[in-house]
């Protein structure tokens, strides 16, 4: 194991899952390299996770056959960007993967880790920062998350004709989650361990060891490009964004 960051632990490292084929979003490509507002998702991805400071490295990790990611980000060079191409067949196990690919490089059990979707591209800086704020001293970690304001359905059983709805869920309560979610790499290790890969986010695991995350309010548009619309509703806001600077 070799240590190429020297300093005080803990230390925040940024953990991006980028194996996935995002075949909800209909494209013929992973979502993750599609053309948004000039550059790819993952390259806005990366470029907003660059500009939080306290970050000692962003791994990124990939398929095992991954021959895109170079051109897609060539953005994501320098001694705190890193890649690895070990990603597994979930979302659990390339984060699994991931972890121990960290501490290969030298992180430490006790070091923070943030994992963040890929496909949440219009990430601020500021908003990795709030919650590196609310957990740094937390004795668990958090995430990002939004109560949820609308009105939730609970669908039954599809039927000819579509989806009904078969109960109103209370949404008092309720909140949304976002990343990047902030655990301990050790602990957060243990978690995936434990719960499998049926966990569709890191909260979930660590909830099965009965600990309780901390939620972090996020913002609308820290959301994750899953279907067809999001991606023209993201480029709408980074136009915006442009616009505004």
């Amino acid at each position: 194991m070799t240590d190429h960051n020297q300093g005080p632990s803990p230390r925040c490292y940024a953990l991006v899952p980028c194996a996935g084929s995002g075949s909800r979003a209909g494209l013929l490509q992973p979502k993750q390299y599609a053309s948004l507002a000039g550059r790819s998702v993952v390259a806005h991805t990366l470029a907003a996770l660059a500009q939080v400071d306290r970050l000692a490295a962003t791994l990124v990790v990939l398929a095992p056959d991954d021959g895109q990611f170079e051109d897609a980000a060539p953005g994501f060079t320098g001694p705190r960007a890193w890649v690895a191409r070990c990603g597994g067949d979930s979302r659990a196990a390339t984060v699994a993967a991931g972890l121990a690919e960290l501490q290969h490089r030298g992180a430490r059990p006790d070091d923070w880790v943030l994992v963040h979707d890929a496909a949440r591209c219009l990430l601020r800086a500021i908003w990795v920062d709030r919650l590196i704020d609310a957990c740094l001293d937390d004795a668990v970690g958090g995430l990002l998350a939004l109560p949820v304001a609308d009105t939730l359905k609970q669908a039954s059983p599809a039927h000819e004709g579509g989806d009904r709805v078969a109960a109103t869920i209370d949404r008092n309560a309720k909140w949304a989650a976002q990343t990047p979610q902030m655990f301990r790499l050790g602990q957060l290790r243990e978690a995936l361990a434990t719960a499998g890969a049926a966990v569709t986010d890191e909260a979930s695991a660590i909830e099965a060891l009965g600990l309780a995350p901390r939620l972090v309010p996020g913002d609308q548009e820290n959301f994750k490009l899953t279907f067809p619309g999001d991606f023209a509703l993201a480029a709408r806001l980074l136009a915006t964004r442009e616009v505004a600077a």
